[in-house]
């Protein structure tokens, strides 16, 4: 379950081809070689967000991505359409491309509706789950207390979304499952604009719980654990402005100061 596994990352997994507008005359070959480029500059941007590199109010450098996977400019500006849609990049009028940075009030309604999806995904899932899913399941939390007892930090990050992308998938529905995908995503930048204090655990025991009491059939205390798991997650936050202004802050001191 490695971080940089294109197939393994949650983030990645939920990236999906949009129809993007056709390219202008002339220009038949930015639209071959975007086939399976775009998919690949959006992984890598989705994974460097979700795992902290790429950080909120963060300038996407056009050239830079063009350079590194030798396409045109045209192509990168596709791929970063999909994560302007995905609200994890915003395009600011002749500056260029940036990280997105919620707002409190953003952040307060993504909170909300995962809430809502999780509470919704159980209810879909907990009468299907079948033991070697659920077996799955426990694997990953074994493995989420693996690595929270190393020193990978990027992995540890990219974890905290992962249980709970491959839960919503016994629920057998695709869409709500690409929804919770989009949101979780979105509350990484959430996590990384607002959170007060950084706490190095991964809730891999949380986890546990909500797995047991699945297999239990127990949908309420499921539904109870789930809701106390994301109280806990959202208590890591301070929703105010100032808060969102002094992670900016110490961003732009630790850059320019060389610490």
């Amino acid at each position: 379950m490695k971080a940089n596994s294109r197939q393994g990352h949650p983030m990645r997994s939920r990236i999906k081809r949009v129809q993007k507008p056709g390219p202008a005359a002339g220009s038949a070959g930015d639209t071959a070689e975007s086939d399976d480029v775009d998919d690949r500059i959006c992984a890598t941007l989705a994974a460097a967000i979700s795992q902290g590199a790429l950080k909120p109010g963060a300038k996407i450098l056009e050239d830079s991505i063009a350079e590194h996977f030798a396409v045109s400019r045209t192509v990168v500006r596709g791929a970063l359409g999909i994560l302007q849609r995905d609200h994890l990049l915003e395009r600011k009028r002749n500056r260029g491309t940036f990280v997105a940075e919620p707002s409190v009030e953003e952040a307060r309604q993504l909170f909300d509706a995962r809430r809502a999806l999780e509470h919704t995904l159980l209810e879909m899932m907990v009468p299907q789950a079948t033991p070697e899913a659920l077996d799955r399941l426990d694997a990953i939390c074994q493995e989420e207390k693996r690595i929270h007892a190393g020193t990978d930090e990027p992995t540890k990050t990219s974890l905290s979304g992962q249980f709970h992308i491959e839960l919503a998938k016994l629920s057998g529905n695709g869409v709500l499952t690409e929804l919770l995908g989009k949101v979780v995503a979105r509350l990484s930048l959430v996590m990384a604009r607002y959170e007060d204090q950084h706490r190095d655990e991964c809730g891999a025991d949380h986890h546990l719980a909500i797995v047991a009491a699945i297999r239990r059939k127990d949908l309420a205390e499921a539904q109870r654990l789930m809701n106390d798991h994301l109280k806990d997650i959202e208590g890591r936050v301070r929703l105010t402005e100032n808060q969102g202004d002094r992670h900016s802050f110490e961003a732009m001191l630790a850059a320019f100061s060389g610490n």
